[in-house]
């Protein structure tokens, strides 16, 4: 992917952002910041950035997609603020061995599988 200006701040909004943000969140920080880029430009740019596997990205409760840079390359989860948006990532062996037994069990292969947990964070609470 060519590296433009406007992916540059896309880029540097998400690691400002430390948690998930929508493309309406991002846009906006961006317009705050007095950075002139198109709310498709943003979407567009997200996406081709979750396609890269540069972040993550999920679907809220609501239906819309929020992204993230993650520090990690390796398989994780995800626990959630609703309120807020802050995220911590997590490993759970247990999940992974939940996830190939269940598998096992109903003759599926090949699987892959995303966890998000929802909550609310200690901040918000």
């Amino acid at each position: 992917m060519k590296n433009t200006r406007q992916r540059s701040a896309i880029s540097e909004a998400l690691e400002k952002a430390g948690g998930f943000r929508s493309a309406q969140q991002i846009h906006a920080s961006l317009r705050a910041e007095d950075i002139k880029i198109g709310l498709a430009t943003v979407y567009r740019t997200l996406q081709a950035f979750s396609d890269g596997g540069e972040v993550d990205s999920l679907r809220r409760e609501d239906g819309e997609t929020v992204y993230r840079r993650c520090s990690t390359d390796k398989h994780h989860h995800h626990l959630i603020c609703r309120e807020c948006g802050y995220s911590v990532e997590i490993d759970n062996d247990e999940v992974e061995r939940w996830a190939a037994r269940s598998a096992r069990k109903h003759g599926f292969t090949a699987i892959t599988h995303d966890l998000e947990i929802f909550g609310t964070c200690k901040a918000c609470t």
